[in-house]
C-alpha cells in the first residue's frame, strides 16, 4: 500500500535509558535512581552518555535518514524536586538538542514523561494523590514554553499503564509498590494528568499532541468462560483504561469503582488530540487463577511462535489486529495513528560482524512495518535507535539499531541499521 504523505520514519528513546550525567545539568533525583530490584545491580548513571554524546547520536540518525527522533524529557532535570521555577540548565540541554535535531533536517518528537518521576513528589505521594496532576501541567507548560515552536509532536505521558501495573500494583518498575488493585487511583491521576498537560502545552504554543499508549491483544488460553472472563479483564486494564477516557471521555464500566473520580475530570482527560501513540511490541496469552488468588488472570508463554530475547513472542498479526480493533471500537473518535514504539530485543553484545549480523530484527521490523503499512499509520518508530538501559533488565537486553559498547561508549550500527536506512531511502 503507498504510505501517506509526510509519512513519518523514526526512531525512539527515552530520558532515564540513554542520558546518564545523573548529577549534572541540575538535575534532581528520579524515582528510577534509588530503585534497586535491577539485573545485576545495574544503574542508569552513566548509560549510553547521550548527555555529553547526543550530537554524535544526532549524526548517526542523519545517517540513518529518518525524519523524526522521538526522545524523552526528564521531568527531574527540568525542575529537580517536580515543582517550581525551571532549572535554566537542564532546559538548555533539550534547546541544544532540539536544535542540532531541527539543523539535521529530524522532527523532534518530546514525551514529558517516561517513567521517571521526581523522587520528591513520590515521597509526597506520586501518582497515587491528586496533587502530582497540577505539577505536571506546571511541568509541560515550561517546556512547551522553551520548545514548543520547534517540536513536531507532543506526547505528554508514554505507557501509563506500564506505570500503573508495574510501578505501583506488582512492584516490578520503581516507585516498587505492590498495591494490586490500590494501585487503579494512579490509573486515574495518570490519566488526569495527560488531560492537564494537553491543556498546558497548547496553552503555551505546542502544535500536534496526542498520547503514547502500549497495547497488547488479550488472547484467551481455551474458549472456556473462565479463560474467557481472565482475558477480557486483562483487556480492560491494559487496553481500554487509558485509551477509553482519553478519546471517549468515558472509563471502562468495570473499573469506576476503583477509581477516584471528582466532576469534571472526565472532560479534561478527554481533550481532544491531533494523533494517537501505539506501542506494540506482542500479544498477551491469559488464563484464569484459582480461587483465593489475588489476581483474576494469570500471564502464560506463547510457544507457537519465534521469541525476543525477551521471551516476548514474534507476532506481526498481533499488530494488524491491535490497530483494527482500535478503529473498530473508537471510529471517528480515534485520531490519526503512528506507531510510537516497536520493536525488539536480541542477544549481541560485542560488535564483531557476525555479532552485528542481527537478522532476527530485521526480520521483527520488516514484518512489523508490512503490518503497520497495510493499516494505514502516519508513521513508525523503531524502540530503538541504539542499546539501552532497560529498566529491571539493566543491560541485559539490547533493543538498538546500534550496538553501544559501555566501557567505551563507542557506537556500532548493526545490520538492521542498515537496512533500515535502506528501506527509508527507497520509499522516500
Amino acid at each position: 500500500m503507498p504510505l501517506p504523505d509526510e509519512f513519518l520514519w523514526g526512531v525512539s528513546t527515552s530520558a532515564f535509558q540513554i542520558e546518564g550525567a545523573f548529577t549534572e545539568g541540575g538535575r534532581g533525583r528520579s524515582v528510577w535512581d534509588r530503585f534497586s530490584p535491577i539485573h545485576d545491580g545495574d544503574t542508569g548513571e552513566v548509560a549510553c552518555d547521550h548527555y555529553h554524546r547526543y550530537a554524535d547520536d544526532i549524526a548517526l540518525m542523519k545517517d540513518l535518514g529518518v525524519g523524526a527522533y522521538r526522545f524523552s524529557i526528564a521531568w527531574p532535570r527540568v525542575q529537580p524536586t517536580g515543582k517550581g521555577p525551571a532549572n535554566a540548565e537542564g532546559l538548555d540541554f533539550y534547546d541544544r538538542l532540539v536544535d542540532g535535531l531541527v539543523e539535521a533536517g529530524i522532527n523532534p518528537v518530546a514525551t514529558l514523561y517516561h517513567w521517571d518521576t521526581p523522587q520528591e513528589l513520590e515521597d509526597e505521594g506520586g501518582w497515587l494523590g491528586r496533587d502530582i496532576t497540577e505539577r505536571f501541567a506546571e511541568y509541560a507548560a515550561l517546556v512547551a514554553d522553551r520548545l514548543a515552536d520547534r517540536v513536531k509532536l507532543w506526547i505528554p505521558i508514554n505507557e501509563p499503564v506500564v506505570v500503573t501495573l508495574s510501578g505501583y500494583a506488582i512492584g516490578e518498575h520503581a516507585p516498587g509498590k505492590s498495591l494490586l488493585f490500590g494501585a487503579l487511583p494512579a490509573a486515574h491521576h495518570l490519566n488526569l494528568a495527560h488531560g492537564l498537560a494537553v491543556q498546558a502545552l497548547r496553552a503555551n504554543g505546542a502544535g500536534a499532541v496526542g498520547t503514547a499508549n502500549n497495547h497488547s491483544p488479550a488472547w484467551p488460553e481455551s474458549d472456556s468462560p473462565e479463560d474467557r472472563f481472565a482475558a477480557g479483564f486483562y483487556d480492560t486494564i491494559h487496553n481500554w483504561l487509558f485509551a477509553d477516557p482519553q478519546l471517549t471521555g468515558e472509563y471502562p464500566e468495570e473499573a469506576v469503582p476503583f477509581l477516584p473520580i471528582v466532576d469534571g475530570d472526565l472532560e479534561k482527560i478527554a481533550a481532544p488530540l491531533d494523533f494517537y501513540g501505539v506501542n506494540y511490541y506482542n500479544p498477551t496469552r491469559l488464563r484464569a487463577t484459582g480461587e483465593g488468588e489475588p489476581l483474576p488472570f494469570e500471564r502464560i508463554d506463547i510457544d507457537e511462535y519465534p521469541k525476543t530475547g525477551f521471551g516476548w513472542p514474534v507476532v506481526p498479526a498481533g499488530l494488524t489486529e491491535m490497530l483494527t480493533t482500535l478503529r473498530d471500537r473508537y471510529g471517528d473518535r480515534l485520531p490519526p495513528v503512528y506507531i510510537t514504539e516497536s520493536g525488539c530485543s536480541y542477544p549481541g553484545e560485542g560488535s564483531t560482524p557476525e555479532d552485528l549480523a542481527d537478522q532476527d530484527r530485521i526480520d521483527y521490523l520488516d514484518g512489523h512495518l508490512k503490518a503497520a503499512r497495510e493499516a494505514g499509520v502516519r508513521g513508525y518508530f523503531v524502540w530503538s535507535i541504539m542499546d539501552n538501559f532497560e529498566w529491571d533488565a539493566g543491560y541485559s537486553q539490547r533493543f538498538g539499531l546500534v550496538h553501544v559498547d559501555y566501557k567505551t561508549q563507542e557506537r556500532t550500527p548493526r545490520d538492521s541499521y542498515r537496512w533500515y536506512r535502506d528501506v527509508i531511502a527507497h520509499e522516500n
